[in-house]
């Protein structure tokens, strides 16, 4: 009985293991990206929520490297609103590639989740996280708010990606000033 368990569990966690196609042409990803500039704090801006993330406030994530190569993740945010619960989840980043813009992270042993690096501009401010099935995305910055005209822009490039719009939210963000 236990080996049936398995091939039924090994059938319905291949499409998370393994990938499954999604009918959209591959995701490609930014050629490189330079891990000791990538790591520190981004604001999510916008994203297709997990369900850990719907009615996320102040949501930053935080990447940090490990000795051993791993990247130390820290997702925290305020559940239902800017003084609600705080929430926290660590996740670990695995680096796929050599271009080190593929990855995998891990919230639950052994699944390690599809997340790639699909735009990453020149000063590393900005960054479009998404995954090939294209069911999450995260559009993520170094500062709490983008310019309209800048978050529309990127918007419309997770749009060019094949993201269903609709879905795409922005993450409330508010912070007081530095100085106050």
């Amino acid at each position: 009985m236990s080996r049936f368990r398995s091939a039924v569990a090994l059938f319905f966690l291949s499409p998370l293991l393994f990938g499954c196609a999604s009918g959209y042409p591959e995701m490609e990803t930014v050629d490189y990206v330079d891990l000791d500039r990538f790591m520190g704090d981004w604001y999510v801006i916008a994203n297709i929520p997990t369900f850990v993330e719907k009615d996320a406030y102040n949501a930053v994530e935080t990447y940090r490297m490990n000795d051993d190569g791993t990247v130390d993740t820290v997702f925290n945010f305020r559940k239902g609103g800017f003084d609600g619960e705080p929430k926290r989840y660590n996740p670990k980043g695995f680096i796929r590639d050599e271009t080190n813009a593929l990855w995998g992270m891990r919230f639950i042993w052994p699944i390690k989740a599809d997340y790639r690096i699909a735009y990453l501009d020149d000063d590393y401010s900005v960054t479009i996280i998404g995954r090939q099935k294209r069911d999450f995305v995260w559009l993520m910055a170094r500062k709490p708010q983008l310019e309209a005209a800048e978050q529309e822009r990127l918007l419309g490039i997770i749009e060019d990606f094949g993201y269903d719009m609709s879905k795409v939210q922005l993450v409330p963000q508010q912070w007081p000033e530095a100085g106050s």
